[in-house]
């Protein structure tokens, strides 16, 4: 007798997602020609609904609608059916989030579209119960059968919306850009920010790790103290709270709450990856320690959790687990009973619930409490005359206790595919870390990683594939691949200074420019001109929680400008920043990475080239400070880099300071060359 009564085609996928949908009733398909082929063959509508693996709402309607039998009948009869999993195909969901978000102002997952044989939307939403679901089903399959004509009517009108929206024309003003154009930015952005609890005003509340980085190099460089002060408020409430795991390490995806308490439990890699890059950068410029405890523990649990045997890092881990009735329960895994926790630390009980408080400022929901702490240390080491070292001490015990008495739980599903994208993010949190803390473990972690996207997602003719899998190589890459390794890769050469690493980032560059490059508009596609066509290609603009592509690119090219002397790549980028200057005026929160372009156009922006023996020794004096108008080039030996050329000298280590191709006198000693820095900005 076979164990599952139903198995459809997603059996032979790997994504984990497709896989948690292959014992449905529904007769799912994956995206592929020959699914597409057969929705044109029988003439019938598609149904994509598109999820990831560790979304909450996603198994809600899977199990409410994906999971029973009069759903399944309706859809197997109507509709061609296609699950997606995000994650792996991102040029698919931009395109239908698009059209959902035409047809009800909104979007989120699971998507779920319904279009013609053709993939031309006519209809979508989020998520339905199942009542909502077959009465939208039918109404739709009545429509196509009855009326067809009004479908294609709807879809050929929707299709055009999603065609021309986020267009970005060609800017030829010629205008440059100024520090008053960041000003006139943050002034707008202030009115949602929430100055007392940190993040956006209300909830819920997301970690945005980019709007942070620039934030903190604006308040630091405009010496606004108000937003200093905003940016630490949401870093401390971040890294204190209920978001942040306080027993393991790392952040969840957000708060459902406007005070960090309450987190949506799901852990993603881009966003720890981020976070870590952060929260390093905030090191740098504050040397606050409970930021470098906070990576240096969330570093710990990316290498215990989320690490493969070949130093690839893995996507997700969900935000449901079972409970001990063995239902599934989101958060299951994460919350503690105020009775269990008395079993397991005894007489260190009371001091505990102060620090993390078990009490109503934690309570959760069903006996359950979140552990979360407030920046009230001295209290409570007043409260329980304890010093600081035994209090230290406790803590760490404390942690060791419970995440051994937490692992005997069931655990959270695990997303184990690697993306190209995601594991740069996270590469370049480990370059970060090591880059602010000389922490040599940190940097092999990175190497290893690095090498792994080199010589697994790295093809033969140039290209970078998305994903990776039990050992396969898979999906052809999309910008935001190819974007964010070449940054990783920039930092790990200003970390190593081999060049090997500069040099692939700019054959990658190139071949950007060979398959993405829209000269027209001069922005990049998201999706290579080797790809099959969807309805339309689109371009990634907006910085969301990760970077537009586009945006990551045109800092690449900026950067890679000054290392090749590369005027081509200068243009471009300036070019790419002139087009959307409009929308970062008004809209600050959406292109804080395009802000941080801005900042570099309009200050000065340092090349540091460190030549000699003793480089590195200078490097690390150097990367004590906080200094993000600048760029590293290094040796220890002859280079032919342009901004190395004719530098090294055998008998001492010079520090080679310049601006727009005006250099200072060499100097021997970093502090010397802080000072030609004008590190008071």
């Amino acid at each position: 007798m076979p164990k599952h009564t139903y198995t459809n085609s997603l059996i032979n996928e790997t994504s984990p997602y497709l896989l948690q949908h292959a014992h449905n009733p529904v007769d799912w398909h994956a995206w592929n020609a020959e699914t597409l082929e057969l929705a044109k063959k029988e003439n019938k509508l598609i149904l994509i609904s598109i999820g990831y693996s560790s979304c909450h709402w996603c198994h809600v309607m899977e199990h409410e609608c994906f999971e029973d039998e009069e759903v399944a009948a309706i859809m197997n009869q109507n509709f061609i059916n296609i699950k997606v999993d995000r994650e792996e195909r991102p040029d698919i969901d931009q395109v239908y989030m698009n059209a959902v978000q035409l047809i009800t102002g909104k979007g989120g997952w699971p998507l779920n579209c319904i279009t013609l044989p053709d993939g031309r939307p006519i209809w979508g939403g989020t998520y339905f119960p199942k009542k909502n679901w077959i009465n939208a089903l039918t109404q739709l399959a009545e429509l196509y059968a009855k009326t067809p004509e009004k479908a294609i009517d709807y879809a050929e009108k929707l299709t055009e919306g999603v065609k021309n929206s986020n267009l970005i024309s060609f800017n030829n003003t010629t205008e440059g850009f100024t520090t008053e154009d960041l000003k006139s930015s943050v002034t707008e952005w202030k009115q949602t920010m929430d100055f007392d609890l940190g993040g956006r005003i209300g909830a819920p509340k997301f970690p945005m790790p980019n709007n942070y980085q620039f934030l903190l190099r604006y308040a630091i460089q405009a010496k606004d103290n108000e937003i200093l002060n905003y940016v630490n408020t949401s870093l401390t409430n971040m890294a204190l709270g209920g978001i942040y795991d306080q027993i393991g390490g790392g952040f969840a995806r957000y708060s459902v709450d406007k005070k960090w308490h309450v987190p949506h439990f799901e852990k993603m890699l881009y966003d720890n990856g981020q976070l870590v890059s952060l929260y390093a950068e905030a090191y740098q410029a504050t040397k606050n320690e409970l930021y470098k405890n906070t990576i240096y523990q969330t570093l710990q649990f990316i290498e215990r959790e989320q690490t493969s045997s070949e130093g690839a890092f893995y996507s997700s881990l969900d935000a449901d687990s079972n409970n001990k009735e063995g239902k599934l329960e989101e958060g299951a895994f994460y919350v503690w009973r105020k009775e269990e926790l008395k079993l397991i630390l005894t007489a260190d009980f009371e001091l505990f619930s102060d620090y993390y408080n078990v009490n109503n400022y934690g309570f959760w929901e069903h006996d359950n409490y979140i552990l979360i702490r407030k920046d009230n240390t001295s209290q409570i080491l007043k409260n329980h005359s304890i010093s600081i070292e035994e209090l230290e001490e406790k803590v760490t015990s404390w942690q060791k206790i419970l995440l051994k008495k937490r692992n005997k739980k069931d655990k959270p599903r695990l997303d184990d595919k690697s993306l190209t994208s995601w594991n740069a993010l996270m590469l370049k949190g480990y370059i970060n870390a090591y880059t602010v803390f000389n922490e040599k473990h940190f940097l092999d972690v990175a190497i290893k990683n690095a090498t792994f996207i080199y010589t697994k997602q790295l093809q033969e003719n140039g290209n970078l594939n998305h994903n990776y899998k039990n050992g396969k190589s898979t999906i052809n890459g999309y910008l935001e691949d190819y974007a964010t390794v070449i940054d990783a890769y920039i930092a790990l050469y200003e970390a190593t200074f081999n060049e090997m690493w500069l040099n692939t980032a700019k054959q990658l560059t190139d071949y950007t420019f060979d398959h993405f490059y829209d000269t027209e508009r001069a922005m990049f596609y998201f999706t290579s001109n080797e790809d099959p066509n969807l309805i339309t290609r689109k371009m990634e603009i907006e910085d969301n929680v990760i970077p537009a592509s586009n945006s990551i690119m045109a800092r690449n090219l900026f950067k890679l400008s000054h290392y090749y002397s590369n005027s081509y790549y200068l243009k471009v980028s300036k070019q790419m920043l002139a087009n959307v200057k409009d929308r970062t005026q008004k809209y600050g929160s959406g292109y804080s990475n395009w802000l941080q372009l801005m900042a570099d156009f309009s200050r000065d922006y340092y090349e540091i080239a460190i030549s000699g023996e003793n480089a590195f020794e200078k490097l690390h004096e150097l990367n004590e400070n906080y200094i993000p108008n600048k760029l590293i080039a290094g040796s220890t030996k002859n280079s032919k880099l342009p901004l190395m050329e004719g530098r090294y000298n055998e008998s001492e280590t010079y520090i080679y300071i310049c601006v727009d191709g005006a250099c200072q006198l060499p100097v021997s000693d970093p502090k010397k060359a802080l000072n030609q820095l004008k590190i008071t900005f």
